[in-house]
């Protein structure tokens, strides 16, 4: 394990003014995200979409890096579109969730068999990083001790795995905005999965320099009948954080769960405004970067510019909102 090339990529992700874009999107997400715009889920179409987005003018000004899929690392195209910009390839490594036995309602993530093969393989075809992300639910009932072991002890796992074969991993647990729980209840259930995932992550002694975060920010359920403000969601996130993640983690790259592009920008600019952190704290948006791209391009090769346009927007705007500049009256400039 070279320490010190770990530490340099996962600093480079997290550089100022940057951030990561989540195009990793399973077969069952992206056939739900094109079904919303009327789009034939195929090979074709999945690649003529991802590569727009990717050969957008301008994107490496904001992008860091892109978590690509399988199928997306595999045409070669992606990845050579993206290094020449200077923006660094990563891979999805988990192989998607199951029931967990015994525990209803909750969720356990695939993917450690073979691992140690699949990761030498991603590293031959250009990754630099990794990812793998579990999910929590909230409930009366849920997550369960068990719940929050099993997948911790998966993450760890895929993290320490990662490091040995040179690629710095981003350990994703995400404490799902599904339910009517309040901020209170999700920032109680995010501390505590967070003291779970790092315990198992320091005791499989994973290099903290050499990897990122990936959290869900500290937020009411979407069917909650409390609604926190903006600010709220900003203090209670960070605060969670600085309660449980090691300072010598580089830094924390956000995910949007579910959250409008909107909301996801006004969050994140409202935590950068809350003053210096022991970590840079960025984003790794998914929908949030893309939904205005894929509904401006809908399939279209006649859309692809305004598509891209509106790539370009988001991203900058994502960026400005890293960096605590973001306003939501910026949505109206083009």
């Amino acid at each position: 394990m070279d320490i010190k090339s770990l530490s340099t990529v996962a600093k480079s992700l997290v550089a100022p003014e940057k951030g990561i874009m989540a195009a990793d999107e399973s077969m069952g997400t992206i056939q739900k995200r094109f079904d919303s715009v009327g789009i034939e889920n195929s090979e074709e179409n999945r690649k003529s979409y991802r590569q727009m987005l990717f050969a957008t003018a301008e994107i490496e000004k904001y992008l860091s890096g892109v978590i690509l899929f399988d199928e997306t690392i595999r045409d070669g195209a992606s990845s050579k579109i993206l290094q020449e910009k200077g923006i660094i390839p990563g891979i999805k490594v988990d192989t998607g969730k199951r029931d967990l036995a015994d525990f209803p309602g909750e969720t356990i993530t695939e993917g450690l068999d073979g691992l140690t093969k699949r990761l030498e393989e991603y590293a031959s075809l250009g990754a630099k990083f990794t990812k793998w992300r579990a999910a929590y639910k909230i409930s009366s009932t849920t997550p369960s001790r068990w719940g929050m072991k099993a997948n911790a002890h998966a993450l760890a796992r895929f993290a320490k795995d990662s490091q040995e074969a040179g690629l710095v991993p981003i350990v994703e647990p995400e404490v799902l905005m599904d339910g009517d729980h309040t901020i209170e209840k999700c920032e109680e259930v995010t501390t505590s999965v967070l003291k779970v995932v790092f315990s198992e992550i320091l005791e499989a002694k994973v290099n903290l320099d050499g990897m990122l975060l990936k959290p869900n920010m500290v937020i009411h359920g979407e069917a909650s009948a409390q609604k926190a403000t903006p600010q709220e969601v900003a203090q209670a996130s960070v605060r969670t954080l600085n309660k449980v993640v090691p300072a010598q983690i580089p830094g924390i790259v956000f995910l949007s769960g579910g959250q409008s592009s909107q909301e996801a920008c006004l969050h994140l600019s409202l935590m950068n405004q809350l003053g210096q952190q022991p970590w840079q704290l960025s984003f790794s948006y998914g929908r949030a970067l893309q939904a205005p791209a894929l509904k401006a391009w809908s399939g279209k090769t006649e859309n692809v510019e305004s598509a891209q346009k509106e790539f370009l927007k988001r991203c900058r705007l994502t960026s400005l909102a890293r960096q605590g500049k973001y306003s939501p009256e910026m949505e109206d400039d083009n």
